[in-house]
């Protein structure tokens, strides 16, 4: 029996997902499966999608519908429950059911590189869509003090022009993570509006984008001495549990 796996997304030119399953498939023999890339102009076309799709069994999520399918779902995992977004999505005759593997792949490549400290970190998320609630997650798990960033500001969350303006927020926030698309391909002269002069090789910049491998964002870090790290060990992390995922037996 063939099974039908894939990706659900807005624009997937940037998507490495495809490419990582086919030489998952045969790497590792793994016969009759394929994972497609279904580019969606708007969440609406979802439904069809599934109805559409023989032997779908299983589907990623990106920018911008991992919390605009929530309402598609027939039941939501305690892991999508805990993050409020979802970017894996089981298919079964009993219906559809979202999980979060982002909260996996963040949680152990951010353990994976952030150095030992007796100093604790606190750190700016910037951006505030469905990948944002994923890294929120496991920073209020790691207990690492946060603070939202974003192009307005609200009683939670920083705007660009008021971090920009107090240079002291930049010596308080030492962890920086982007989890907007600002900079991936192919926009890649893109970055968030930091003001880099007032980062040092004390900061530590995370960028989920993983095409290109180095982005303007960790381009400019690297410049002043900063650690950075790009998106890719995560969305390795996050693809093997969607497989997992997409595997285990349903209880």
């Amino acid at each position: 029996m063939h099974r039908v796996f894939g990706l659900i997304g807005k624009t997937l030119k940037h998507s490495f997902s495809k490419k990582y399953f086919e030489a998952k498939f045969q790497t590792e023999n793994i016969q009759n499966c394929s994972y497609e890339l279904f580019e969606l102009s708007d969440i609406s076309a979802f439904e069809n999608l599934v109805s559409s799709t023989k032997d779908l069994r299983g589907l990623n999520v990106t920018i911008p519908y991992k919390t605009e399918i929530l309402p598609y779902l027939n039941r939501l995992d305690t892991s999508a429950q805990k993050v409020g977004a979802v970017n894996v999505i089981k298919v079964e005759d009993q219906g559809l059911t979202g999980y979060n593997s982002d909260y996996y792949g963040f949680l152990e490549s951010l353990r994976n590189w952030l150095p030992e400290s007796n100093q604790p970190f606190k750190a700016l998320i910037l951006g505030t869509g469905g990948a944002s609630k994923a890294v929120q997650a496991v920073l209020i798990d790691l207990n690492i003090e946060y603070n939202f960033v974003s192009r307005t500001s609200s009683e939670e969350i920083l705007s660009y022009d008021e971090l920009n303006s107090n240079p002291q927020l930049y010596k308080e926030y030492s962890l920086i993570i982007n989890t907007t698309p600002l900079g991936m391909f192919p926009d890649t002269n893109t970055s968030p509006a930091l003001n880099y002069d007032l980062l040092t090789s004390d900061h530590l910049l995370y960028d989920l984008v993983y095409n290109p491998e180095e982005t303007l964002f960790m381009q400019k870090g690297l410049n002043v001495g900063s650690k950075v790290k790009n998106g890719l060990e995560m969305l390795h992390l996050q693809a093997e549990k969607s497989w997992e995922i997409w595997n285990q037996e349903s209880t």
